[in-house]
């Protein structure tokens, strides 16, 4: 199925990038860099995308993280005992790895 080509994009790149690029398209037998560099941006994009959904599902899950970077937690006990201890260690110091 052939796909309908109505849209472009320009792009301006150092000669040495152009022919890094010609390079690499004719050792994977790409017709052209046109069709090279197009397969290599749809590629990356689709594995940003597929990295994006997986990390975070759902539209929820991404509120949900954004909220709490934006709003975090207070410290609970163990966090307030453990950054007690460090202070103890730090200020005798001890190094904390050695213990």
């Amino acid at each position: 199925m052939a796909t309908t080509v109505n849209d472009r994009i320009d792009v301006r790149i150092s000669r040495e990038q152009k022919e890094l690029f010609k390079y690499a398209s004719e050792l994977r037998g790409f017709k052209n860099l046109t069709e090279f560099v197009v397969f290599c941006i749809k590629s990356e994009a689709n594995k940003i995308i597929n990295d994006n959904n997986t990390l975070l599902k759902s539209m929820e899950d991404k509120k949900i993280f954004v909220n709490a970077l934006l709003n975090p937690p207070g410290p609970n006990d163990k966090l307030k005992k453990a950054q007690l201890t460090f202070k103890k260690f730090a200020e005798n110091g001890t190094n904390i790895r050695n213990t």
